[in-house]
């Protein structure tokens, strides 16, 4: 199932995405929320008709660096032998179609291509076994970097931390597990349409398992909190006026645009 969040007429709600063509497809309006028991309501809208919104809204996003080899390699950093954990806060997530707003402070924005993990109950301690039990989905994400602050700064809240850094979207898809991610699935990021990163999940160095089982020893995971797994190699630069979009195989496009912060 594809679950996405958005608004109509003022309203925000969750809904089931059906359909095949994009031009064709619907919602079927949620009776409650993803992450207990719900029902779908058989209300449908066009897609056409809504504006959608970032899937979850997170308490928290919990992001890997470093997670595939090449991009450690291309940036020129060693690849770390236990997975490498950093924080992007609620206010950075942004949805399909928002704007990025390239900051003020950096003059080296860059994308990275990203599959993301949307937690689906509160947890702890997860044991690898459990993994699975836990996960609402996936979707997709671009983990936003101001590349020279990073460069500069010792820790990275500033240069992966700053307002509409972390889009998410354009929904939820439930149908994945992660032996479907250990086997590969394609991500691919384009800007203007050119294609500038393309890899597999199955290039990961830490899997979905690993990642999980890590950060939930150390805090609790909420409902709708969002893990970030790595990106491939290929990450480069974005200017004001580009287009970005991140593509998952079985997942779906995020598309943003980048606009010069005002």
């Amino acid at each position: 199932m594809r679950i996405a969040r958005f608004s109509i007429d003022g309203n925000v709600a969750f809904g089931a995405v059906e359909g095949d063509k994009p031009d064709e497809l619907v919602l079927d309006i949620i009776k409650g929320i993803p992450f207990a028991d719900f029902e779908l309501s058989g209300t449908k809208v066009p897609l056409s008709k809504v504006r959608l919104l970032p899937p979850v809204l997170p308490n928290k996003v919990v992001a890997f660096g470093r997670n595939y080899a090449e991009h450690a390699k291309e940036l020129g950093n060693e690849v770390p032998d236990a997975p490498f954990a950093f924080f992007k806060p609620s206010t950075s997530v942004i949805g399909p179609g928002d704007p990025i707003q390239y900051p003020s402070f950096s003059s080296d924005l860059h994308h990275e291509a990203e599959l993301a993990v949307v937690i689906g109950r509160m947890c702890r301690e997860v044991p690898r076994e459990r993994v699975k039990d836990v996960i609402l989905g996936y979707t997709c994400a671009n983990d936003v970097t101001a590349r020279d602050v990073q460069k500069r700064e010792k820790q990275w809240a500033r240069a992966k931390g700053f307002d509409s850094s972390c889009p998410l979207g354009p929904w939820v898809e439930t149908d994945i597990d992660p032996a479907a991610v250990a086997e590969g699935l394609t991500i691919q990021c384009t800007v203007n349409g050119q294609q500038k990163q393309l890899g597999r999940t199955n290039e990961m160095i830490h899997s979905v398992e690993d990642l999980i089982v890590n950060i939930s020893e150390a805090m609790t995971l909420l409902p709708g909190d969002v893990i970030l797994t790595g990106t491939p190699a290929g990450v480069g630069p974005l200017n004001v006026g580009d287009e970005v979009a991140v593509t998952i195989e079985g997942i779906g496009t995020l598309t943003n645009k980048v606009i010069k912060r005002g």
